[in-house]
């Protein structure tokens, strides 16, 4: 009876044994990243045009794996990645859309992979940026996990993957702007470091262009999305307050002040709804979306249109010296991903 005792305890304590292993070095590799992380420095910034119009597209990849034939277990689906066939012709649907849009001057991507397990380890920056070689790249970090335990039957892996920006223009800097909060321990060893990354541009007029591209938090109760909005806000009204020219866009996991879903043959998702406050910020300040198409499916089952949850939660922020000229929703029927883009053309306030 002793031995079978002490048999029945080693099975329970092995696995207790490899949990606090797995606790203990992701803790000791555990991606630390500075409140500020500089990307780029340049010596030979360009002086823009403070006169022109400029076109911009905001995209969320979903590492080109969420497309219209994937569920995810986060989102209650049972599927952790796609094949790796399907994520190779999802980055090359990816990578020849970008390309029919020469004259966009700025490329703000979400979910870009730069060596994960969930995208077969490659390395979709790298070939986004040798497809969009005429124009300069930045990536900041914000998933960087050596190994994610979950779900337990088919563990997600290793994880690197970030935001990308993508300009024509050379910046004065790139920026990476750690949001702040997290998940509580052991969750948050596994889960995203949410940045915003900054590019900024000299003007003519002696001013700086932001252009920033956001990521924020999923999954959370909206403490995290509280938390970062907040820091986001300061950061916002100060740079504004230099005179600056301040342009946020991104997926920012939440929908926008007043936001009413105007869809055709789509069904809203109205689960964990989440609205930024109206008060956010000052009245002259635009939030820039389009109510008729939304950017984002819900991805419990694979896409199914007039089936599947949709929302928008993909847009623009403009400061009260930038003029939106016209912005539009690209419905591509969640192919690639389980995000739409987004098309946006704006011109700088005298």
């Amino acid at each position: 009876m002793k031995k079978i005792i002490k048999i029945f305890l080693i099975i329970i304590a092995i696995p207790i044994v490899l949990v606090g292993i797995l606790l203990v070095y992701t803790s000791v590799v555990d991606y630390k990243p500075e409140k500020i992380e500089n990307v780029y420095k340049s010596e030979k910034a360009e002086t823009l045009n403070d006169t022109l119009e400029y076109n911009l597209m905001i995209w969320n990849l979903g590492y080109c794996s969420l497309s219209a034939d994937m569920d995810f277990f986060y989102d209650g689906g049972a599927n952790v990645r796609n094949t790796e066939e399907n994520t190779k012709r999802n980055l090359e649907a990816v990578k020849t859309f970008l390309l029919k849009y020469p004259n966009i001057d700025f490329f703000l991507l979400q979910e870009v992979d730069k060596e994960s397990k969930r995208s077969y380890k490659m390395n979709e920056f790298a070939e986004i940026s040798e497809t969009l070689s005429a124009y300069k790249p930045f990536f900041a970090v914000n998933y960087d996990v050596d190994f994610v335990p979950q779900p337990i039957t088919e563990p997600m892996g290793s994880v690197l993957s970030g935001v990308a920006t993508f300009s024509k223009y050379e910046p004065i800097i790139s920026d990476r702007y750690a949001f702040p909060g997290s998940f509580s321990f052991p969750v948050g060893l596994f889960m995203l470091d949410r940045c915003f990354l900054v590019n900024r541009y000299k003007l003519q007029n002696n001013k700086e262009l932001l252009i920033i591209n956001t990521h924020n938090s999923a999954y959370d109760d909206g403490t995290l999305r509280k938390g970062e909005m907040e820091y986001l806000n300061k950061f916002l009204i100060e740079e504004y307050a230099k005179g600056n020219y301040v342009l946020v866009g991104g997926d920012w996991n939440q929908s926008p002040p007043n936001f009413e879903p105007k869809f055709s043959g789509e069904v809203f998702d109205s689960e964990d709804f989440m609205k930024i406050e109206e008060d956010y910020l000052p009245k002259d300040w635009n939030w820039v979306y389009s109510a008729d198409i939304p950017t984002n499916r819900r991805v419990k089952k694979p896409y199914t249109k007039g089936e599947t949850a949709t929302t928008v939660i993909d847009f623009y922020l403009l400061s009260p010296n930038i003029e939106k000229i016209e912005t539009s929703n690209v419905d591509l029927s969640f192919q690639n991903s389980d995000h739409q883009p987004v098309l946006l053309k704006i011109k700088l306030k005298k």
